[in-house]
């Protein structure tokens, strides 16, 4: 294959309707929302959509819909609060023992749905070598940070040189024993998750974790299982997160279907995530009441390890909560009503030993 006629990612309105994605007629709507987020979809996403479905799930999630430029009065530029919790440009830091280091403010892919969407575009650029030069001096002089999570953006579009030179620096900070890098490479992009990749990711005396982005089991293609084999197969520890999207996994067919798919790849299931409050993305979210029952269900049918946790990032930067459905409550004369898998409750009273 020519350089020429290799696929392309899609970056344009006019790129969409070429790939058979977008009819011609909705170049002026999709125009629109281009003005103001980015697009991309990549080649191995773009094969992925079916331009017969309406309802695509795929696309869905990639292609531009003029829904996106009607805002909700509660929506924020900054849904989950990153700025109030930012000491230095480029790191945010909102638990003890954790921090966040955003390397870069690109993607191989645009989803619609992002919650970084006002921040994350073409021309946005990576972290430059002074800023990551503080972020690394705050991470040195907190001794209670324990783990870095390499964000963005997706910190995997840069070369693994980049990447090699980031898990050294850090790795060199005794105190930091855990590198977590968040990225949709191995579905967007798998060819680029090479084995100089994943072994970028490692380095001696640190636990790796790459949590992986997905949310439909069709975006696992061999391609991608391959890209999380390369990466298991370097030593890297992978977990999923998923984001809960009206018309693409609000259901729970679809929703097994992918835990069991992440497992299948070797990626333990961790967050499913209720949807942020980011402008343009109402169309997306599903309620609250609905998720936890969704829960119920994964909850009866899938095993334990397969089973994500339902949260919701509590806007203005105050944290994660876990907001799935309570499967116990306090009920007459001290006992405790337990509901089992089929959701029939059942009495249950603590036992406790004489304090000695």
């Amino acid at each position: 294959m020519t350089l020429e006629s290799r696929p392309r990612r899609l970056t344009t309105p006019q790129d969409l309707v070429e790939a058979g994605i977008a009819a011609p007629e909705r170049v002026p709507e999709l125009e629109a929302v281009a003005r103001r987020y980015a697009i991309g979809v990549t080649p191995a996403l773009a094969k992925l959509i079916d331009p017969g479905d309406p309802a695509d799930p795929i696309a869905r999630q990639f292609v531009p819909n003029p829904r996106e430029l009607i805002r909700d009065p509660a929506e924020r530029d900054d849904p989950i609060g990153d700025d109030a919790m930012s000491p230095v440009k480029g790191l945010v830091h909102r638990y003890p023992d954790r921090v966040l280091i955003k390397l870069a403010a690109v993607c191989a892919v645009y989803c619609r749905f992002c919650f970084r969407r006002e921040r994350v575009g073409p021309g946005s650029g990576l972290l430059s070598a002074a800023d990551f030069a503080g972020a690394l001096d705050y991470v040195r002089a907190h001794p209670a940070i324990w783990e870095v999570i390499l964000t963005g953006g997706d910190p995997l579009t840069l070369s693994p040189r980049r990447v090699a030179e980031t898990t050294q620096a850090l790795a060199a900070v005794s105190h930091v024993k855990v590198l977590r890098w968040h990225t949709r490479l191995p579905v967007a992009a798998p060819e680029r998750v090479t084995k100089a990749m994943a072994h970028a990711l490692m380095t001696e005396g640190k636990t790796t974790v790459v949590a992986l982005h997905a949310n439909h089991p069709r975006e696992f293609t061999e391609a991608a299982r391959d890209a999380c084999r390369r990466l298991a197969a370097e030593g890297a520890m992978l977990v999923s997160q998923s984001v809960l999207l009206k018309g693409v996994n609000d259901d729970a067919e679809t929703l097994i279907d992918l835990m069991r798919a992440f497992v299948e790849a070797r990626v333990k299931p961790y967050y499913l995530h209720h949807g942020d409050l980011a402008p343009g993305t109402a169309h997306w979210r599903v309620s609250i009441a609905k998720g936890q029952e969704l829960m119920r269900v994964l909850r009866a049918r899938l095993s334990g390890f397969a089973t994500p946790t339902y949260m919701l990032d509590i806007p203005g930067g105050r944290g994660k909560a876990p907001i799935g459905p309570q499967w116990i409550r306090c009920g007459e004369d001290g006992k405790h009503m337990v509901m089992d898998p089929q959701g029939v409750e059942h009495a249950y009273v603590d036992r406790l030993g004489a304090d000695r």
